[in-house]
């Protein structure tokens, strides 16, 4: 019986390990860099929602979705006259798109942008909820939700399994362009 007992303990022990080893703290700034990485369980400030919070959200209209996913750029070195076509992004639907948002640092002009697209799909509510989002193991859409609260934004939720998460339970995805820059 007490071999069976240390052969259970010990089971539990190695299957519980790698989840803690596996621990991310929540930074104090921005995540600068390897944003496809593991994520932290947590955000001061927001709510942290799994897929099933998540459809619920949607489903009920209750939130507005924001995804920060960096669109993929012209490939350097190709010839001006060369076709270039973007690789699709597959969103949430009815989401707002707004890419290159999610980076620790932000130029000015990105900045602008991010704070310009909240404004509007918040029509200027700053409690109006968020929900934002990219990929699964992805910092992006951790700092983008940072930052909506460092803008004043009270009603933030971050859906760290992101549209990989979304898609694995089946829900639909739809074509998605980026919202428009004033800067480009």
């Amino acid at each position: 019986m007490t071999r069976w007992l240390g052969l259970a303990l010990g089971l539990v022990f190695l299957v519980s390990a790698p989840a803690a080893a596996e621990t991310v703290p929540e930074p104090e700034g921005y995540r600068l860099s390897d944003f496809r990485a593991a994520v932290p369980a947590t955000l001061r400030g927001a709510r942290v929602i799994d897929t099933q919070q998540a459809f619920a959200l949607w489903r009920d209209k209750a939130a507005v979705f924001v995804d920060v996913l960096p669109r993929p750029p012209r490939p350097a070195g190709l010839p001006p006259e060369a076709v270039w076509r973007d690789k699709p992004r597959f969103d949430i639907p009815g989401s707002v798109w707004l890419p290159e948002t999610g980076y620790g640092e932000l130029p000015d002009a990105s900045l602008r942008y991010f704070e310009s697209g909240l404004a509007r799909v918040t029509a200027k509510d700053q409690s109006r909820p968020l929900v934002f989002y990219c990929l699964a193991d992805c910092w992006m859409s951790w700092n983008a939700a940072k930052r909506a609260l460092a803008l004043g934004y009270s009603n933030v939720s971050w859906f760290s399994q992101g549209t990989d998460g979304w898609a694995a339970a089946g829900h639909p995805l739809e074509p998605r362009e980026p919202e428009p820059r004033a800067d480009k």
